[in-house]
């Protein structure tokens, strides 16, 4: 991989079969081994106490399946639709106050409707997928830079629109949103772990519908659509209502996020759905794999991970405070670009990166935890892992840079430049 492959991301221009074909099989394994790992860690909670309980499940990994569920629907309008869209944040922020303003009875901002909260579910779903559909319709005839400006654009007008409209929320948000009666309280002794299934199993439905739809002749022809739109069109394809279809599905899928947000958090604010939230959902997408669906959540793991662990860093943990933490995450974007630009699923494909991941996250998440404790075993094991990739990365790099005759090439250019006779 080279900066024009990144680029190609980033514009809509990459062909998801270098990244979707190649090795399919190896990360539906890995995504069934992640998902069996998240199950047999809520089972843990319910009898094993200290970092299985409450924080690591209950927190960690439900907030990780959550920003992996809206992820998934930035993914798949990149992966299978050739677009990418920094509106999903705004979509799953949209139900959310949706159901917010439905749902309660108090607090001091929305219009408290008092309904029943599965009432509240349906309209926000309902809404913000018809909201996706009207979007769908204005962005669907724009592509590559203008369609990521378009959709960076409707982020920022939904930011301002929840903060000045105090009707419906205001700056201060919406608090003390009502959940069904099942998931109780997040801090109840007697049903802890109901949120965290709650999602996980939501999560696993929305990738089997994300991996489903894909499959259909709608995601066969979207592919089409995303490799050669004006070929699609001459076939007689309706490109634009494809992707309007495609947009409207994904805003779908990011409701549902919204859902379980405010079921976690009990609130929600527009400094939830601001440019920082707009470009962490992004980086997300980034550290997972920007190209395949696998990717959301591992890439939300991750960074959930950092954002919660990384403070007890060891050899770090006097130098990142709150203000340095987008630096490190930066730092960590950079590395896994550089080193493997398709992300944590494409690890397959650096030479070493999977054994130095794993003898990175060993020395120093043992370090960590002699040092600092259970806090630093973990974030221990995540940097090094993330450490010992970009050693990998760093390697294959110089390995197929051919030094030698790039600096040959250039002073022969020099030269030829220097030499060359005059015409005149």
């Amino acid at each position: 991989m080279n900066l024009t492959r990144i680029a190609e991301i980033f514009t809509g221009k990459a062909r998801p079969g270098v990244s979707g074909t190649d090795y399919s099989q190896r990360t539906k394994r890995l995504v069934a081994v992640f998902f069996v790992v998240l199950l047999v860690m809520g089972l843990l909670q319910a009898f094993t106490p200290g970092p299985f309980r409450h924080f690591f499940v209950d927190f960690v990994l439900t907030q990780s399946l959550i920003l992996g569920i809206a992820a998934s629907s930035l993914i798949f309008l990149s992966a299978y639709g050739g677009m990418i869209s920094l509106a999903q944040v705004l979509m799953y922020g949209m139900c959310g106050f949706v159901v917010g303003n439905s749902v309660t009875t108090l607090g001091s901002k929305g219009l408290k409707l008092g309904l029943n909260p599965w009432v509240g579910v349906v309209i926000g779903v309902v809404v913000t997928t018809f909201v996706g559909f009207v979007l769908g319709v204005i962005s669907s005839r724009s592509s590559g830079l203008y369609y990521l400006m378009i959709t960076l654009s409707f982020g920022v007008i939904g930011t301002y629109f929840f903060g000045q409209v105090t009707q419906l929320s205001g700056f201060g948000g919406v608090n003390q949103v009502r959940p069904p009666g099942y998931i109780g309280e997040p801090d109840s002794a007697t049903n802890p772990e109901r949120m965290f299934y709650t999602t996980l199993v939501v999560a696993v439905i929305v990738y089997l519908l994300l991996r489903y739809v894909s499959r259909t002749p709608f995601g066969l022809t979207l592919q089409g659509v995303r490799d050669d739109p004006v070929r699609m069109n001459s076939l007689g394809y309706n490109v634009a209502m494809h992707r309007v279809w495609a947009f409207t599905l994904s805003a779908f899928v990011a409701s549902l996020a919204g859902v379980l947000y405010v079921w976690e958090w009990r609130s929600i604010s527009p400094t939830t759905i601001n440019l920082f939230g707009i470009i962490d959902l992004l980086v997300i997408a980034v550290i997972g794999g920007i190209l395949m669906l696998e990717g959301a959540w591992l890439g939300a793991f991750v960074f959930v991970a950092l954002e919660n662990y990384v403070r007890d860093v060891l050899l770090l943990n006097n130098w990142i405070g709150e203000d340095r933490f987008r630096t490190l995450v930066g730092a960590v974007v950079l590395v896994l670009v550089l080193a493997c630009p398709d992300g944590l699923v494409g690890l397959r494909r650096i030479r070493f990166a999977i054994p130095m991941s794993i003898v990175g996250g060993v020395v120093w998440g043992t370090a960590g935890g002699v040092v600092i404790g259970s806090g630093g075993a973990i974030s221990g094991i995540i940097v090094g892992a993330v450490a010992g990739i970009g050693f990998a990365g760093l390697l294959n790099l110089v390995k197929e840079f051919d030094w030698a005759n790039s600096m040959a090439g250039s002073l022969g250019k020099y030269r030829l430049k220097v030499s060359a006779p005059r015409t005149d």
